[in-house]
C-alpha cells in the first residue's frame, strides 16, 4: 500500500540540517507529494545520501549552487509506476493480479535459486549466470507492470494542495499566527462544497429513508460518556521521546518503522513477512503486544533516534467544566451518536412506538489527536454525519434490501485479510447468503453508502469495503465494515458501518435506571411468570430522603436473576447492597421491599433494540473527493482544476461577457436575474481575456460557463461551455438557465445536451462590437 507521506520516513533518512537544502532542490520528494511508497523514498534517500559529499562543492558553496535538474522528480515518475501497479491496482483488480502472477512467480523461483547457490558456495560463474537471469526476469516483470500502469500513477499532491490553498478551499486555522496543527478553516469554495455534500447526504439518507434528524449539544456531561465507555476506553497509545518529550502515536510509529524495515533490500524474507503480518493486525493489538513490538524491533524516536517510553494511554477527549462553579465536569463530544441514544425514548414516541426507525445527526465532534496530520484526514475538530438505525435484534431483514442486492462491491473480508489475499468483487446478495455480511439491514446500508459515495464523485475503482477482523471489533459488535478510499496517503477509512447490537441503550439504561426499550405485538397472548420488587415508598422516603426516587428507579429495572440474588441475600443477612451507579451504593433492609411472584397475561413483549450505525467523516470524504477529481490540462501543466460532479460544485456556472461593452450589459442583467430566480449559484467575471477567465472558473470547479458575445445581440443566443471537455454549444438565451439547472441537478447529462444543440466552434463568434 502506498504512503506518500511521510514525514517520519523522510526524517529517518535526513538530518534537519540537510533536509532544508534537499527540499529546495527536490520539492516533490521531500514535500511528501509524489504518490510514492516509503520504499521508493528510502531508495531515493539512500542514493542522495550516498552522494552527500557533494552537498558542498570545493568552494564550500551550498548545494543550491550545484547543477541539479529542477524537474528531477517528474522524470522519475515512470520508475514508480510498477510499484503502483503491484501494490495498488493488483489489489483492486483481480485480472491485473492474475496477469502479474506468472511474472512474480518466475522472479521468486529465480531468487530462491540464487539464494540456494550462494548458501551452497556454488562456483562464482554459476552464481553470476543465475543473477543475470534474475535481473532479466525482473526486467520482464517491470515492463509488464509499466504496460498496465494508468497515466495518473504519478499523482502530484503538491499541485493539488497549492490549488486548494491558493483558491482558499481550506487552510490552516489562525495561519497569520503560525497555524494550529489539526485545525482548518474552510473558505468560500470549501464551505460550499461541504454544504452541498451534506445537503446531498440529507436527501440520500434522511429524506429517502424517512429518518428523524436531531441536533444535540456538543457539551456532554461526564456521566453520559462514562456510561458509553468513552471515559475509560476512548484512548490511543502513545510514546514519548525520553530526552525531548516529543509524543508519537504508537500504532502510526510502528507501522512506519515496519514498512521502512520491510522495504529494505537487506531485510530477510522471514522478517519482511512478519512485518507485513503485524501491520495487517496492528489495529487489534493491545498495550502489552505493542510494547513487545517496540522492544523486539528496537524502535527509536524517528526525529532524534532517542529511546522511547513504554506505551502510555492518552484519552482523546477534550475535557472542560460546565458552569462557573467547576463542579460539573464535561467533555466536548467525541461523536454525535450519544445524543441520539439518550433521546431514544422521545424519538420512539414521535415514531408512534414503531420499529424499525432511524435517527440522524450532522455536527462537529472533537478528538485531541496525538499527531494530527495528512490534511483533513486526521484533525482535532471535524464534522460527522451519523445515523442510528434501531431494529428488532431478532429480525434484521430490510424491506428495501432487494434494491441493492445486485450491487457488485469491492469487499475486503476478514478472511482475505488473515490469509494475505486481496479484496474481491462480490455481489451484496451473495455476501449476505454466504454470511460474509451479517444481516440484510447492515448490507442495505453498505449498499446505500456505496451509491452515495459514487454519486458525489468518489472513484468507484478506488473504493472498497473492509471488514473488521475479530481482534478489531468491540466485544459487543456483531459485524463492522469500513468504506475505505484509496488516496495518496494509502487506504483511508471514510465511512464506518457497524452492527453495534444493543450495547449503547443497555449501558444508558443501567446508568440512569430508565428503560430504553421498545415493544412488539405477540402472535398470540401468553402467560408469563413475573418476579418484581415492590418498594415501601414511605419507609424509603424517610430513610433515603432525596435519593429515594433514584433507589426506586434502580429497583424497577432489575431483571429476574438479579432479584433472585437479592432474595437470597435478604434471607441470609436481612439486607443487601444496591449499586445506584459506579460510585454510589445504598443498603436496603428486608422491611423496605416486598418480592412478589405472579402470573401475567401479556399481548406485547419488551426488548432492547439493536443498532446499525453508519458514520460518515465529512472531512475525509472531502479530501478523497478532491484527490479523485484533481486534473491537469494536457496542453498546459500549469492549468489545474477539480472535475467535481456538478451536483456538489461550489458554484454551478459562470457568467462571462466577452467584453465590457455597454451593448452587452442588458443581457448580463437579464441572465443574472434568471439565474438568481432559479436558485442557481453563479459567478460574474469580466476581467481579462476569455481564456484566463475560463481558467479561473475551472480552478474553483465551476462546471459550466455562459459566454455572451456580440453575436448575441442579433441571434439572441449564448455559448455554454463544459469544464471537463471544454466543449461548447450555442443555444437560445431563453433555454440556457433551464439547461444549466438540469445539468447541475444531474437530471440531464452533457452528452445529451451536446447532441441536442451540437458542438459550437467559438472562433466563429464575433469579438467586435457592432458599429455605432
Amino acid at each position: 500500500m502506498f504512503k506518500s507521506t511521510s514525514t517520519i520516513v523522510v526524517h529517518n533518512h535526513f538530518r534537519s540540517s540537510t533536509l532544508l537544502n534537499f527540499r529546495k532542490n527536490y520539492p516533490l520528494l521531500f514535500g511528501g507529494r509524489l504518490f510514492m511508497s516509503s520504499r521508493i523514498i528510502s531508495v531515493v534517500a539512500r542514493r542522495l545520501l550516498s552522494s552527500s559529499s557533494s552537498l558542498k562543492n570545493k568552494n564550500n558553496k551550498n548545494i543550491s549552487n550545484n547543477k541539479v535538474p529542477t524537474d528531477w522528480g517528474y522524470k522519475k515518475i515512470n520508475k514508480y509506476k510498477p510499484l503502483f501497479v503491484e501494490k495498488i491496482m493488483a489489489e483492486l483488480d483481480p485480472k491485473i493480479a492474475s496477469q502479474l502472477e506468472p511474472f512474480r512467480q518466475s522472479v521468486k523461483e529465480q531468487g530462491d535459486l540464487v539464494r540456494q547457490l550462494k548458501s551452497e558456495n556454488a562456483p562464482e560463474l554459476d552464481v553470476k549466470k543465475a543473477v543475470a537471469e534474475l535481473k532479466n526476469r525482473k526486467r520482464l516483470l517491470e515492463e509488464k507492470t509499466l504496460e498496465l500502469a494508468p497515466p495518473d500513477a504519478g499523482f502530484e499532491r503538491t499541485k493539488m494542495e497549492d490549488l486548494i490553498k491558493r483558491r482558499f478551499f481550506f487552510d490552516n486555522s489562525f495561519a497569520i499566527y503560525g497555524g494550529i496543527t489539526g485545525q482548518f478553516d474552510f473558505g468560500p469554495m470549501g464551505c460550499s462544497v461541504k454544504n452541498n455534500m451534506i445537503d446531498l447526504w440529507r436527501k440520500h439518507f434522511v429524506l429517502q429513508e424517512q429518518m428523524l434528524e436531531v441536533d444535540c449539544t456538543v457539551l456532554t456531561p461526564e456521566p453520559v460518556l462514562k456510561a458509553s465507555g468513552h471515559v475509560e476506553r476512548f484512548a490511543d497509545l502513545m510514546v514519548k521521546d525520553l530526552v525531548t518529550g516529543e509524543c508519537f502515536r504508537l500504532d502510526h510509529l510502528i507501522k512506519a518503522h515496519l514498512e521502512k524495515l520491510s522495504s529494505n533490500p537487506k531485510t530477510s524474507e522471514e522478517i519482511r513477512q512478519e512485518c507485513q503480518t503485524i501491520v495487517t493486525k496492528l489495529d487489534g493489538f493491545n498495550k502489552d503486544q505493542m510494547n513487545e513490538i517496540l522492544k523486539k524491533f528496537k524502535i527509536k524516536s524517528p526525529l532524534t533516534g532517542n529511546d522511547l517510553t513504554e506505551a502510555i494511554e492518552f484519552n482523546l477527549m477534550f475535557s472542560t467544566m460546565i458552569g462557573p462553579s467547576g463542579q460539573v465536569k464535561g467533555f466536548l463530544r467525541p461523536e454525535t451518536a450519544q445524543g441520539i441514544f439518550v433521546n431514544f425514548k422521545r424519538l420512539l414516541e414521535f415514531n408512534q412506538r414503531r420499529l424499525p426507525f432511524a435517527a440522524a445527526q450532522v455536527g462537529n465532534a472533537f478528538r485531541n489527536e496525538i499527531s494530527p496530520r495528512s490534511g483533513l484526514i486526521r484533525v482535532r475538530e471535524f464534522t460527522l454525519a451519523e445515523i442510528e438505525h434501531f431494529v428488532d435484534p431478532s429480525n434484521k431483514s430490510h424491506p428495501k434490501y432487494d434494491t441493492i442486492a445486485d450491487l457488485q462491491l469491492n469487499l475486503y473480508t476478514a478472511c482475505n485479510q488473515m490469509d494475505g489475499k486481496s479484496s474481491e468483487l462480490i455481489r451484496i446478495g451473495d455476501a449476505v447468503d454466504r454470511k460474509i455480511i451479517a444481516n440484510e439491514t447492515l448490507a442495505y446500508f453498505i449498499g446505500r453508502i456505496y451509491l452515495f459515495m459514487v454519486k458525489i464523485g468518489i472513484d468507484q475503482r478506488k473504493l472498497r469495503f473492509r471488514q473488521h477482523m475479530d481482534n478489531e471489533m468491540a466485544h459487543y459488535a456483531t459485524d463492522c465494515w469500513d468504506a475505505e478510499c484509496l488516496t495518496s496517503y494509502g487506504w483511508v477509512e471514510c465511512v464506518g458501518c457497524a452492527d453495534r447490537s444493543c450495547f449503547d441503550l443497555l449501558q444508558h439504561t443501567k446508568a440512569t435506571n430508565v428503560k430504553l426499550v421498545a415493544e412488539k405485538d405477540l402472535p398470540e397472548p401468553k402467560m408469563i411468570n413475573v418476579v418484581e420488587i415492590v418498594p415501601n415508598k414511605g419507609l424509603m422516603g424517610k430513610h433515603f430522603k432525596s435519593n429515594a426516587q433514584k433507589v426506586i428507579q434502580r429497583l424497577n429495572v432489575l431483571n429476574e436473576n438479579e432479584i433472585k440474588q437479592i432474595e437470597e441475600e435478604l434471607n441470609a443477612k436481612n439486607e443487601f447492597i444496591l449499586d445506584l451507579d459506579k460510585e454510589n451504593q445504598v443498603t436496603i433492609t428486608k422491611e423496605m421491599i416486598t418480592i412478589k411472584r405472579y402470573e401475567k397475561k401479556i399481548h406485547v413483549e419488551e426488548f432492547t433494540p439493536g443498532v446499525i450505525e453508519p458514520s460518515f467523516g465529512i472531512g475525509r470524504i472531502m479530501h478523497t473527493l478532491f484527490e479523485h477529481n484533481f486534473r491537469i490540462r494536457q496542453d498546459d501543466e500549469q492549468r489545474t482544476y477539480f472535475a467535481l460532479p456538478a451536483i456538489v460544485c461550489p458554484i454551478k456556472c459562470s457568467l462571462l461577457p466577452l467584453s465590457n461593452h455597454q451593448s452587452l450589459k442588458s443581457y448580463v442583467t437579464e441572465i443574472s436575474k434568471q439565474l438568481s430566480s432559479a436558485d442557481i449559484s453563479f459567478k460574474f467575471d469580466d476581467t481579462g481575456s476569455i481564456g484566463k477567465r475560463y481558467a479561473r472558473t475551472d480552478e474553483i470547479s465551476i462546471p459550466f460557463a455562459i459566454t455572451i458575445d456580440f453575436d448575441s445581440l442579433n441571434d439572441k443566443m449564448v455559448t455554454l461551455r463544459e469544464r471537463d471537455s471544454t466543449e461548447q454549444i450555442r443555444l437560445p438565451i431563453a433555454d440556457v438557465v433551464n439547461i444549466v439547472k438540469e445539468l447541475s441537478m444531474n437530471i440531464r447529462q452533457w452528452d445529451d445536451v451536446r447532441n441536442q444543440y451540437g458542438i459550437f466552434d467559438p472562433t466563429q463568434s464575433s469579438s467586435e462590437p457592432p458599429p455605432q
